[in-house]
């Protein structure tokens, strides 16, 4: 392999100081059954510009849609061509979290910013520096719920995203912490409440529910809110489709103690799922308990504006096997793309978080028409469940029109067979929607 550097001398001197004779005796280990004995079947080499025509060949291949209507914790909003291109100046695509902030002082700035824009939208006292996505985010609250708590039982609605729910349990089960789920009401979609009121006993640390939920309804916050705080019980809001912060009453104005969720509306791509960003935002009397990296504005000796890591007892660089949390880094980069696309829109989030509220209702309002009913009675923000039928059908008649329609729930939700929820973003123009209302009929 010519690109490999090692010379013939280099490699005689690595084997001779590890004490084997030939290179292959460092996998003598390795069940010789499993070894490729043979030259790989692969075809000459190709230039740049052939490889390039034979990948867009093969790319031509994929039946992808041309547009989806599928949500349930990731979305597609439009981007601006200019989020991309500021976040990707070199100035701050190769900064990394900083370890050493006294020589890191503009990412610092830029992780204040976040911080800022996070506690404005959720409406809290307090935010960290962002953390590796909305579902590991929620699973550190589980252990901070339980700490603040001293209770080892977490509740967690049975409408939240199932798949958040499974990596909070894989977190619960690492500390000995039980999850038990809160059914939800088949009218309205939203928790049951009399059955959370049962469920907040003495063992109970509090009670995590998703807003909107993974149906897509808006949950009553502050009826919950006032029912835990009755029982003494910490509340916890998971925020999916972060977009809805520029429209719903923020959970801090609800009386919320945590609110936790997934920042990739903000200006990040679906891409396959990810990278996003976690955030996690609280009221001031738990700001000690929150986990991951806080970054604060000071003056430094000259007098001048300084950025800085505070509160790093809570770390667990300090606080050793007494912390919480071990998380010691955050998704910087990408909290910064979601500082840039907010900064580009200002107040104006609200408007774009009104049309897909609008856009979704409209559309809604058509399958309706067309005999698709809605599943839930309880206000929507841009996803909704409709009962289908033969949800698999449905599907694969729209993929055939290049339509990703839907999410079938059945297979999340035994009880929810033949329904299918349908999220529908700024980007779903009239003319997509008429596509698919003509597949369906």
């Amino acid at each position: 392999m010519p690109y490999i550097p090692h010379t013939q001398k280099d490699t005689e001197e690595m084997l001779k100081t590890i004490g084997v004779a030939r290179i292959d005796d460092l996998f003598d280990a390795v069940p010789v059954e499993i070894f490729q004995k043979s030259a790989f079947n692969l075809p000459p080499g190709l230039s740049e510009q052939e490889t390039r025509a034979e990948v867009e060949r093969l790319a031509a291949r994929n039946n992808n849609p041309r547009v989806s209507f599928v949500g349930g914790g990731v979305y597609q909003h439009y981007i601006p061509a200019h989020v991309a291109h500021l976040a990707g100046r070199s100035e701050f695509y190769t900064a990394y979290t900083p370890y050493q902030p006294e020589i890191s002082q503009g990412i610092l700035q830029s992780i204040f910013e976040y911080q800022t824009m996070i506690t404005r939208l959720t409406g809290m006292d307090a935010s960290n520096a962002s953390m590796y996505d909305g579902s590991s985010a929620a699973g550190e609250v589980c252990f901070m719920v339980a700490g603040l708590a001293g209770k080892n039982k977490i509740l967690a609605a049975r409408s939240v995203n199932p798949q958040y729910r499974e990596v909070m349990r894989t977190y619960c089960t690492a500390k000995d912490l039980e999850l038990v789920e809160v059914p939800f009401e088949r009218e309205t979609g939203r928790i049951n409440l009399e059955k959370l009121a049962e469920m907040l006993d003495e063992e109970a640390a509090g009670v995590f529910v998703q807003s909107p939920n993974f149906f897509g309804v808006v949950e009553d916050l502050k009826r919950i809110a006032d029912l835990a705080r009755a029982k003494g019980k910490v509340t916890a809001q998971i925020i999916t489709e972060a977009l809805s912060l520029g429209l719903l009453t923020p959970p801090g104005e609800n009386d919320i103690n945590i609110a936790v969720g997934e920042g990739q509306s903000f200006g990040l791509p679906v891409s396959g799922g990810g990278p996003g960003f976690g955030f996690l935002a609280v009221k001031e009397k738990h700001v000690r308990k929150l986990p991951g990296r806080i970054v604060g504005e000071t003056a430094d000796a000259a007098g001048r504006k300084a950025y800085v890591l505070t509160l790093q007892a809570r770390e667990q660089h300090i606080r050793r096997e007494k912390a919480s949390s071990n998380i010691c880094s955050n998704q910087a980069w990408c909290a910064l793309t979601g500082v840039i696309y907010l900064a580009s829109l200002g107040k104006k989030l609200r408007d774009l978080a009104l049309l897909n509220h609008q856009n979704s209702l409209y559309f809604q309002k058509k399958l309706s028409e067309n005999g698709w009913q809605r599943t839930f009675s309880a206000p929507f923000f841009n996803e909704f469940v409709v009962d289908v039928g033969d949800v698999r059908s449905a599907l694969l008649k729209l993929r055939e029109k290049k339509i990703a329609g839907g999410l079938d729930l059945g297979g999340l939700y035994p009880e929810l067979m033949g329904k299918m929820l349908i999220t529908v973003t700024e980007i779903i123009e009239k003319d997509k929607m008429e596509s698919y209302l003509e597949t369906i009929i």
